[in-house]
């Protein structure tokens, strides 16, 4: 903890972002946050509790009321409205009146005859033993690309790059007015233009990041420590993602409003028990939480996810090809949340790996349809900082890509076992495959424009991979065992 200085005000902020839906660690930071509420009940003390957005996700409704009650249990303050808080569109309307803080967003325009209408706001003031603190939130403003096509554009508008900065400099300066001098951004931008904000605005504090999942520990000059064009300090921090971390910013300000002290930690959500109490709620809201099977043995989680081989990828992409009798399956790493362990499979594990309830499509899809898209998946996905949208695991192909996103081979697999090398250069276009897909990327969401082919769609499933992957495990007597057979290769330089 820091040390007080007298005349300083002192100040803790416990802050979370990027949960994506992730149930069990939400129980896991309920007794973390109690952690934090014992250690600051006696000192001296400003507490905040904030959240950055994308603690809701995909298209089940009680997934996402669990996780607004997660952010009423601990206490969150306000939190910002992240693209995956837009998932739920059609029936976001039964969950908005179960939110207890403030949804923030300075960026986004939205249709009053929306539900979001009636409760976003720009910015709000929490005041705490006397010392005013401003709290701003942002929209990603590449909501559009990670989100559904849908009536969403109809509602709701988000600023560009420069409207969003001179929205957070004009609600900066809305609070200055209301004699506000310790300003925090609830950012769900991305941690580049996260560091452009700092370095570019006046008034401004702290900045706690999400979107980009970056993982941020301590405090370093030119990484996370910056200086406005007052040649203040601001601090940006962001928790990483799926609930795994959490993060506790202790700060020192004077009474201008400047910071003089700060430390930011960063705790594992693993380091703590479910708390029970959460989880008996959860249960009843998830349902009851049936067991399919078992996981005999399982590799670890791979360290990046969006770019690494992943046998618990392969596994779920074999069961939508079984379940669903097709000569392939396709799976956007980005679907992963999770990973599965040694021991039972129960509901709320498997919606725990795979929180978006995307419903699955079989389609028949050309060579070169599977070739572009697998190609476009991998060159983006090294390419990018953030490595999004994620490479495409499979089940009835093998491929090899280089680690600068270049695709070098792709097979075609048989339900045998027989490979047949599809040609890359001249894939064919009279050559079609029978794929299960889900529709995010079937209706060309985050550009897969290759993969948009209504006229090829031979059926439309009611159900999401999950229900694959409980279909299989309930036929398995003795348990599976996951293990990785080389189907991706990342050939390294």
């Amino acid at each position: 903890m820091i040390n007080q200085t007298l005349g300083n005000i002192k100040t803790s902020i416990f802050y979370i972002n990027d949960y994506h839906g992730k149930t069990l660690n939400m129980e896991r930071t309920y007794n973390a946050s109690k952690v934090f509420d014992a250690k600051n009940k006696t000192n001296n003390t400003d507490t905040l509790k904030l959240s950055s957005g994308d603690i809701m996700i995909g298209e089940d409704v009680n997934i996402n009321k669990a996780a607004v009650l997660f952010q009423n249990f601990i206490n969150i303050s306000s939190s910002a409205v992240g693209n995956h808080e837009h998932d739920l569109q059609s029936k976001v309307g039964e969950i908005l009146p179960m939110v207890n803080y403030d949804l923030l967003s300075t960026n986004i325009k939205i249709n009053p005859r929306n539900p979001w209408a009636k409760v976003v706001k720009s910015s709000t003031v929490k005041e705490i033993n006397g010392h005013k603190y401003g709290i701003i939130g942002t929209t990603p403003v590449d909501l559009f690309t990670r989100s559904k096509r849908s009536s969403l554009k109809n509602d709701i508008s988000v600023d560009s790059v420069n409207e969003t900065l001179a929205d957070i400099q004009e609600e900066i300066n809305k609070l200055e007015k209301q004699g506000v001098n310790k300003i925090i951004l609830l950012s769900h931008l991305g941690n580049a233009f996260e560091k452009f904000i700092a370095t570019h605005t006046k008034g401004l504090d702290v900045i706690l990041g999400g979107h980009s999942h970056e993982l941020i520990s301590d405090v370093k000059e030119g990484e996370n420590l910056f200086y406005n064009l007052n040649n203040e300090p601001v601090v940006l921090t962001q928790a990483g993602k799926d609930g795994k971390n959490f993060g506790i910013l202790n700060l020192e300000f004077d009474n201008f409003g400047i910071i003089k002290k700060v430390q930011n930690n960063i705790g594992n959500t693993k380091d703590f028990r479910r708390n029970m109490s959460v989880e008996y709620v959860f249960n009843k809201l998830l349902g009851n939480n049936k067991i399919y099977g078992k996981i005999n043995s399982a590799p670890l989680e791979p360290e990046n996810y969006l770019i690494s081989p992943n046998p618990h990828g392969y596994f779920i992409a074999d069961c939508m090809r079984q379940d669903l009798n097709s000569d392939i399956a396709l799976i956007q790493a980005a679907n992963l949340r999770g990973y599965f362990e040694k021991g039972k499979v129960d509901e709320r594990i498997i919606s725990d790996i795979l929180p978006f309830k995307n419903k699955l499509y079989k389609v028949n899809y050309s060579e070169k349809d599977i070739v572009d898209a697998i190609k476009f998946a991998a060159l983006n996905s090294f390419s990018s900082p953030a490595h999004k949208p994620g490479i495409f695991y499979v089940s009835g192909l093998r491929y090899s890509v280089t680690d600068k996103g270049v695709l070098k081979s792709l097979y075609f697999v048989d339900k045998n076992g027989q490979k047949t090398p599809i040609n890359i250069d001249n894939p064919r276009t009279d050559k079609f495959y029978s794929t299960i897909i889900n529709d995010y990327c079937a209706q060309g969401n985050d550009n897969f424009f290759m993969l948009n082919r209504p006229q090829n769609i031979v059926e439309k499933y009611s159900f999401d991979s999950g229900k694959c992957v409980e279909n299989v495990l309930a036929k398995v007597e003795n348990g599976v065992d996951i293990k990785d057979d080389g189907r991706i290769s990342i050939i390294t330089h």
